[in-house]
């Protein structure tokens, strides 16, 4: 018993124990507020095609993710050797697997709301564009770390195949009509060019190659492919949401009438009327909007405030560590987390086009939740290495 005592303080040792209680604090209230967002229309069947069920059922399945969130995380903190992600046939089957399952989605993937990224795994479905956030921060960290440690002269023709595998598994997400998703990713491997020891005249060439598809996939999307016209009215509505309110901005003016009516307080929990009918998601996508109507403004600002900490937490170690890997690591998993928190609230509040983007630990969503844990304690495998070296040293 003291040998495993023993092992298990050593294991310990360097975790950041402030890190856990932040994912596990954001994670309960996100148990509250799915059972709040869900209750009343679970069991009116509004949101399972009109078959009415348990008004906990979306709360029981949220607490049992986040249970097994936990589980991950301190077990990828506490026994994950990070090091091991930076073997060649680690990576390898992490890209080859990621494009097999995105491929997988396209073929017989389920369609949810208009997106094809969904797959049936009989007790839940998994949303594989997820994981390819999870496979680009680990590629690129990988690749960037590669090429800055042993080419002092790297230029961008090294880069081009990873950066095109990359590119391929983008072009899977869009075919599954996931455009959120494919637009966070973006976002997430922008953030990790831009932070790395790449030369800048590399990093615009990059970004000056990125922008060309863009720049023609939005146009060809909202001008000429007749199926995402409804892409366009969304950039409509943001603009002027209260203009179509009866019909196209029915949601973002609900959405935005729920955070006004929050006040500084809010109504209390359960109170809310957002979510009796007005939102189609209240408790996925537009799970802010019964947040802020419920627990007001101070509960709005308490969540970011949990939030911004994991985010300036993993600045700091990114900037604690030389080691190149793990300095991508730390940037890519906050840039995960900041950029999806930042997509969701800019969305459901009208300053960007809606895209679909959950908000991390509080919306409904298994995959999220796995994928986000995946993550999160990867970062603090990350940390626990860079404090006991700091401490060695």
């Amino acid at each position: 018993m003291k040998r495993f005592l023993t092992m298990a303080r050593r294991r310990l040792e360097g975790l950041d124990f402030s890190m856990i209680l932040c994912f596990i604090i954001l994670g309960i209230i996100g148990v509250m507020m799915v059972y709040s967002a869900s209750m009343v229309s679970a069991s009116k069947g509004a949101l399972t095609g009109g078959i009415p069920i348990e008004s906990n059922y979306f709360m029981k399945r949220q607490l049992l993710f986040l249970i097994l969130g936990i589980v991950i995380i301190i077990f990828i903190g506490s026994f994950v050797n990070i090091n091991a992600v930076k073997e060649h046939n680690v990576q390898k089957i992490m890209v080859l697997g990621t494009l097999l399952l995105l491929l997988i989605t396209v073929l017989i993937g389920k369609e949810i709301n208009g997106s094809k990224n969904w797959i049936n795994l009989g007790l839940f479905s998994i949303q594989s564009s997820e994981f390819l956030k999870l496979t680009s921060i680990f590629y690129l960290s990988y690749v960037i770390n590669q090429r800055v440690s042993s080419r002092r002269d790297y230029q961008l023709k090294h880069l081009i195949p990873p950066l095109g595998i990359i590119g391929i598994s983008l072009l899977l997400v869009l075919m599954q009509g996931d455009l959120g998703g494919t637009l966070l990713t973006v976002a997430i491997i922008a953030c990790i060019l831009i932070y790395s020891d790449l030369k800048n005249k590399v990093k615009i060439q990059i970004m000056a190659i990125a922008v060309i598809p863009i720049v023609f996939y939005s146009i060809y999307t909202l001008i000429f492919d007749a199926k995402n016209i409804y892409r366009l009215r969304r950039i409509q509505v943001m603009l002027d949401p209260f203009k179509y309110e009866k019909d196209d901005g029915y949601q973002l003016t609900s959405a935005l009438t729920a955070i006004g009516n929050g006040g500084f307080t809010g109504k209390g929990l359960g109170n809310g009327i957002a979510k009796l009918g007005y939102l189609p998601e209240p408790h996925t996508d537009f799970i802010f909007t019964v947040i802020s109507e419920e627990l007001g403004l101070l509960g709005v600002l308490f969540i970011l405030l949990i939030y911004g900490f994991i985010l300036v937490k993993g600045l700091i170690y990114a900037n604690k560590t030389t080691n190149q890997f793990y300095k991508l690591i730390c940037v890519g998993v906050v840039s995960y987390l900041f950029m999806q928190v930042f997509i969701n609230l800019a969305g459901v509040s009208g300053i960007i086009p809606l895209t679909g983007v959950t908000l991390p630990l509080l919306s409904y969503g298994g995959s999220s939740i796995l994928s986000i844990s995946i993550a999160y304690g990867t970062l603090l495998a990350v940390a626990r290495r860079i404090n006991n070296e700091r401490k060695l040293n």
